[in-house]
């Protein structure tokens, strides 16, 4: 619900927390207040809220483990051209769509904002009908980001958004704008809040308001999730329905997830179990999934090193609908 492109690159990555400013708080009381003594000032000190992170990835770790869907072959090639310059080439042959090539190119800047952060970023991709995606993000401060994206389609301006993320010591707030029209009177503003209430829990919530000529509406939801030490459970509530998700990292190869879904506009509930196998020694990571709905998917991914090549297979079967679907890709650099 965090963004309004129909598509848009994967999202960055999250920058690295802030080390809080050590403060004491004295808990209210009746009589005389409360002495903290240095040993508790020190166990504060040492214990502060973390930062829980930016809102839309409260799932996040639970998809990963999921199998992404592709059909037909896909050819990637990856080129850096410096330190801070990389094009990439994409060819897509589809036997149920259009056959498609994109071109793509990745501007990393010479601001450090951590040991693997540098800013801006510009990345931005263009296929062969003339469609473009585009996104620039950039670290203003140590807590300020921001982000621009748009699309286009065959020559016409169809999205464009602007993100303005704040990260605190142990909160994360973003606004989200979403092709605003003056002349029109239209637009999507999007925000998330997300809290620190423990070191384990974090509490947030999330409102869309869109408005358009006649036509006008606000849909509010609440996030929580709880990180223990090696699982993520996180329930999200609203107005348009339900979502929970449990993550779980069994061993250093195995990784689970569980999903559940319930649409109020839809009426409909789904279920979904998913793993992740990882073999570093053979440099073979596998993934699958199955839900409610008999749909059963996996993908195979092998890392032929020391070659600069990877090889996907993906493949997905429907058994209520009886149809297969089948993906191989290659990835060069």
């Amino acid at each position: 619900m965090g963004s309004v492109l129909a598509a848009s690159a994967p999202p960055p990555p999250p920058a690295p927390g802030l080390a809080p400013a050590p403060g004491l708080t004295v808990p209210p009381g009746f009589g005389m207040p409360s002495v903290i003594t240095p040993t508790e000032a020190a166990q504060e000190e040492e214990n502060p809220l973390p930062n829980p992170g930016a809102f839309d990835e409260c799932h996040r770790k639970c998809k990963e483990v999921y199998p992404m869907q592709m059909e037909g072959v896909r050819l990637v090639v990856n080129k850096g051209l410096s330190n801070h310059f990389q094009v990439n080439h994409t060819v897509l042959l589809s036997t149920m769509g259009d056959s498609t090539y994109r071109f793509g190119a990745t501007y990393v800047g010479t601001k450090q904002m951590g040991p693997a952060e540098f800013f801006p970023v510009m990345v931005g991709d263009m296929d062969n009908s003339g469609s473009l995606n585009a996104q620039i993000i950039h670290q203003i401060s140590s807590r300020i980001r921001s982000k621009i994206a748009f699309q286009t389609q065959q020559q016409k301006f169809m999205n464009w958004q602007g993100d303005c993320e704040l990260k605190g010591e142990d909160y994360t707030a973003t606004v989200t704008v979403g092709n605003p029209d003056v002349l029109v009177g239209s637009g999507i503003i999007i925000s998330h809040y997300l809290q620190s209430i423990t070191p384990a829990l974090a509490l947030g919530g999330e409102l869309v308001y869109h408005h358009r000529p006649g036509e006008e509406g606000a849909v509010m939801s609440l996030v929580g999730r709880y990180t223990g030490s090696n699982y993520i459970a996180t329930m999200t509530l609203g107005s348009a329905g339900a979502h929970a998700s449990y993550y779980h990292k069994a061993n250093d190869t195995l990784q689970l997830g569980v999903e559940w879904e319930a649409s109020t506009r839809m009426q409909e509930t789904s279920v979904s179990f998913g793993y992740q196998l990882d073999v570093p020694k053979a440099n073979l990571l596998f993934k699958g999934s199955v839900d409610s709905n008999w749909v059963v998917g996996a993908t195979l991914e092998k890392k032929l090193l020391p070659l600069p090549l990877s090889l996907v297979l993906c493949t997905f079967l429907n058994h209520q609908k009886n149809k297969f679907q089948c993906g191989f890709g290659i990835t060069i650099g």
